[in-house]
């Protein structure tokens, strides 16, 4: 895990390298004036797929959703997808719901495009175009490298589906993982302060929800923490009766739209006193420093990576194998 993470930088270069391909058989695929947006996965690879509803809306300003695969695989239920677009996240390309729903969702009238670390894999081989991660095997459990590529594929989707207004940043994305990955200490502090700890919330808005739900799986996947991710909104709606005094949030709060609730809810939780609030933001006294200057529709990229330090450095603080968690495997075959 710990290697595969260092090659993020190295991973995210390469690919924004190639946004014009990619841009290019994003446009030669999808229809023009897409009625909408339909996306597909599940795991480390869904909570990519939240980011890039997000990045994709708003930047297309066409509406976007995420498919619930049981709804034709088990249920068996079509959906009339004419004139949509529909994209389908697998690092291995080989979960069968996925391939089986990406086949379903074409006979219903979609196009589709494959977003995959496997490019001759069965997913790669169902849908019109396969965008090919290229980040090289990933041999531990826990997604890391693969997400970040994830992440970003989603981005630069969106700067073909919108404006592009941010194409001209894509090549500083590599320099901000690399900002994260220079100072692991900040996770290694954090770490320590969790070491005892049976539960953790993390919290994100707007862009940052993916980075939220992502970095409670992490946890949960290497250290056996019951982490839950959530919504700074969806917080307010009851979990947040949870938060007792000492126990740990981390929020995930960057400058934009979102900052303003963001910086309410903190306030809060520091008030009352009830929370440990553990905070992940480009400012002074951050305990996970972000990268400043980092766009908001980025930012979840390096948040990701800060996330991944602090799972690994838990799992080595208790002792676990972070790259071979008990009872998982690299492949999910579900159906």
């Amino acid at each position: 895990m710990a290697a595969e993470m260092a090659e993020q930088p190295d991973v995210l270069a390469r690919l924004a390298g190639r946004a014009d391909e990619i841009e290019a058989a994003v446009r030669g695929v999808a229809p023009v004036g897409p009625a909408g947006i339909i996306l597909v996965a599940r795991g480390s690879s869904d909570y990519a797929a939240i980011y890039g509803r997000y990045a994709i809306e708003i930047a297309s300003r066409r509406p976007v959703a995420l498919a619930a695969p049981s709804i034709q695989t088990l249920y068996q239920s079509p959906t009339d997808l004419t004139d949509w677009l529909a994209i389908a996240v697998s690092q291995s390309g080989r979960t069968p719901e996925i391939v089986t729903m990406t086949e379903k969702m074409k006979v219903a009238g979609a196009r589709a495009i494959a977003v995959t670390n496997t490019p001759e894999s069965p997913l790669a081989a169902v849908a019109d175009v396969a965008i090919d991660l290229s980040a090289g095997e990933e041999k531990a459990v826990p997604a890391t490298k693969t997400f970040s590529a994830s992440l970003l594929a989603f981005a630069l989707i969106a700067q073909a589906l919108g404006p592009g207004e941010l194409r001209d940043r894509m090549g500083g994305v590599s320099e901000w993982v690399q900002w994260v990955l220079d100072d692991p200490g900040s996770a290694e502090r954090v770490a320590i302060e969790l070491h005892y700890a049976e539960g953790l919330i993390s919290v994100g808005r707007g862009y940052m929800f993916s980075v939220a739900l992502e970095a409670a799986l992490k946890l949960k996947e290497t250290t056996s923490i019951l982490a839950e991710g959530y919504s700074a909104a969806d917080l307010r709606h009851g979990p947040i009766a949870v938060v007792e005094r000492d126990f740990p949030v981390l929020t995930l709060n960057v400058p934009g739209p979102a900052q303003p609730d963001m910086d309410e809810l903190i306030a809060w939780l520091r008030s009352e006193p009830k929370a440990r609030v553990i905070q992940a933001h480009p400012g002074e006294g951050a305990d996970l420093p972000l990268p400043p200057g980092c766009p908001e529709a980025l930012a979840p990229i390096p948040a990701a990576v800060r996330a991944q330090q602090v799972a690994l450095q838990l799992a080595l603080r208790k002792g676990l194998d972070p790259d071979k968690p008990e009872g998982l495997s690299k492949v999910t075959a579900t159906t």
